[in-house]
């Protein structure tokens, strides 16, 4: 066991402050992963914020991480010395059900989560706010050369919750794509959308954000405000990749889909929704969810991303903005991740 440096919540919506944290000693099959960058997820926000439940404080937040190995188990043989790998959401499952043999450990029911989560030991995780991190080699992430370990960070997140569903629902040349939301989520749905192939719509309130959207690869930018796109754009979609965290009336962006459409969750706010009904029975449209990817698809988007130049657009800080950059997540003051340099921890 050893101690490391880390910012810590001591309860909702209390300061981040420097602590040390304990970080188990390196098993056979575990990797030592000194961390560069950590990524601040809005998940991180509503949970030290316990928007979602109660949090196991003190709460040190952070999956979507990016750093170097310093150390291997003596069965490792993924991953040596010097290797740049990154940590998500993941950092345990029972190996054994359907979902683990299948490679979809996310939908694992006693998966360990990367933090506030605890390990089949009984103790409280630890997340990426902090300069080193021990994993098992089976949930770390080799991150490509191609991709510099700041932009790579968010990937791990980010990257894959937007990816995943885009592969399930076989997004490629011709597939009409709406990204509602042009956040930390939003912008990494549409350049991995683009880079697919699709023909990608943002959706977004306003168009102060039209220029970086199509700057990040979409071919239209429709604002939603005064409520024409939603008639003008109606049955207009195969796929809509909702990314947004607030509250949506989803009965018009369902009429939005076309004959098979489906509407496709990625964020998740606060408070329940309510649908009519008839918004998917006319058109046989569908209403889903989807969480993050198991780790084989988690490297497969990575490997992706760096063939296709595609990294967060990201804002680099220092431990000590933490609070002041989760205030501005939330007023969407951001383009499009804020990243923490671990090195000021």
């Amino acid at each position: 066991m050893r101690d490391v440096a880390a910012y810590a919540t001591a309860g909702a919506r209390e300061p981040f402050a420097r602590t040390s944290i304990p970080r188990r000693d390196v098993g056979p099959h575990d990797v030592l992963i000194r961390i560069e960058y950590a990524g601040i997820c809005h998940s991180d926000i509503h949970t030290a914020r316990e928007e979602w439940g109660t949090a196991i404080f003190p709460l040190v937040p952070g999956h979507e991480i990016a750093g170097v190995v310093e150390e291997v188990g003596s069965e490792v043989s993924k991953l040596a010395v010097g290797d740049r790998a990154g940590v998500g959401c993941m950092v345990d499952s029972c190996g054994e059900c359907r979902h683990c043999l299948a490679g979809n450990e996310q939908f694992c029911r006693t998966n360990v989560g990367t933090y506030n989560s605890r390990g089949y030991d009984g103790e409280p995780t630890y997340g990426g706010y902090s300069t080193h991190i021990v994993v098992k080699d089976a949930f770390a992430l080799r991150i490509p050369d191609a991709l510099s370990s700041d932009v790579a960070a968010p990937l791990l997140c980010a990257g894959i919750t937007t990816y995943s569903p885009l592969r399930h629902w076989k997004v490629g040349p011709g597939s009409r794509v709406a990204v509602a939301g042009l956040g930390g989520l939003g912008h990494m749905g549409v350049k991995i959308a683009a880079a697919l192939g699709a023909e990608v719509t943002v959706l977004t309130r306003t168009d102060a954000k039209a220029e970086d959207a199509r700057r990040l690869g979409a071919h239209h930018v429709r604002a939603t405000a005064d409520g024409t796109a939603f008639k003008e754009l109606r049955s207009g979609f195969d796929l809509i990749l909702n990314t947004v965290s607030a509250e949506l009336e989803l009965d018009k962006y369902l009429r939005m889909l076309d004959v098979d459409g489906t509407m496709v969750n990625v964020g998740l706010p606060e408070h329940s929704l309510s649908i009519n009904l008839m918004s998917v029975v006319g058109n046989r449209r569908s209403l889903s969810g989807s969480p993050i990817g198991g780790i084989a698809e988690t490297q497969e988007m990575l490997d992706f991303c760096a063939e296709h130049g595609l990294g967060a657009d990201v804002e680099v800080i220092d431990a000590t903005s933490i609070d002041a950059a989760y205030d501005r997540v939330v007023r969407g003051d951001v383009r499009y991740r804020f990243v923490i340099d671990t090195a000021t921890i």
